[in-house]
């Protein structure tokens, strides 16, 4: 069996911590291995990609993947490129938001076979096949650790079957989406399905990935829409656009960490709920 040595040019929640990982390392004296796989997550760690490569092809051949190069992916491999406890069961979507690349490198959806894991990091696992899905439903279901799907799920596409089924696992949080006007409408009628099938309104486990900073959108647009995603019972995850080097404008920057706690979240909606009330009188 071969020993591959994976290297990441930035560590986040999801990288794996084995001891055949090094993070943005030139390799040591006592690095081994028959491969290193550069594995780049974020198109702007690139150059660092590139400069690990050099370093390491002096102890074994190197290889540069990850979504960041737009090459397809693989089957998946747990524990290989994300942590144990992640896990993904398709790839692609059949959407072409022009914000995203999945569609482009993955094309649509293809299923792959099923790995136990806790968190669900599926591009979109609603546009599987109903088969598909309830086998994922189950697998979930039958593990130990609180479940979550931070992949995201697309409103559009939630059936009330699902929202039954996603009440059983008693999910610590799952993410849907608010990027585009049209998004809104299904968001609503998520939230009432959601509702409807014994989610409480006030849970922090309904969350919402909110789209802002792009051209032309507006500090003040941007929080109306946090507002109308509390409304519909999510609560809002700022997620701030950045330009080609990873960067994000500062009063983007400063937005989004406004929108990052639940407890801060629906603290402001409190008070909104009580200024309102109070101009009714």
């Amino acid at each position: 069996m071969s020993k591959i040595m994976r290297i990441f040019p930035r560590k986040t929640r999801a990288t794996p911590i084995d001891d055949m990982v090094r993070i943005n390392k030139e390799p040591g004296f006592f690095d081994e291995c028959d491969e290193a796989h550069i594995s780049v997550a974020f198109e702007w760690d690139l150059p660092v990609a590139e400069r690990l490569a050099r370093q390491w092809r002096h102890v074994a051949p190197v290889k540069i993947g990850g979504p960041a190069t737009g090459e397809r992916s693989e089957n998946f491999e747990p524990g290989m490129y994300i942590k144990n406890g992640y896990t993904i069961t398709s790839r692609g979507c059949p959407n072409k938001c022009w914000f995203c690349s999945v569609w482009k490198r993955e094309g649509t959806v293809r299923e792959l076979p099923i790995h136990a894991g806790c968190n669900l990091l599926d591009d979109n696992i609603l546009a599987c096949s109903d088969d598909h899905i309830k086998a994922v439903f189950a697998m979930l279901c039958a593990q130990n650790e609180p479940v979550e799907f931070t992949g995201g799920l697309e409103a559009a596409r939630l059936k009330e079957w699902h929202c039954v089924e996603l009440r059983k696992m008693k999910p610590k949080q799952m993410f849907f989406a608010y990027d585009t006007p049209d998004d809104l409408e299904p968001l609503r009628m998520a939230g009432k399905l959601l509702r409807d099938a014994g989610f409480p309104k006030s849970s922090h486990a309904l969350r919402c990935y909110v789209l802002c900073g792009w051209a032309k959108d507006t500090l003040a647009d941007a929080t109306n829409r946090m507002m109308e995603t509390l409304d519909a019972g999510f609560t809002p995850m700022a997620m701030a656009l950045r330009d080609k080097d990873g960067n994000r404008e500062p009063e983007w920057a400063k937005f989004q960490r406004g929108w990052a706690r639940p407890a801060i979240i629906h603290g402001r909606k409190i008070i909104k709920t009580k200024l309102d009330g109070s101009r009714k009188v």
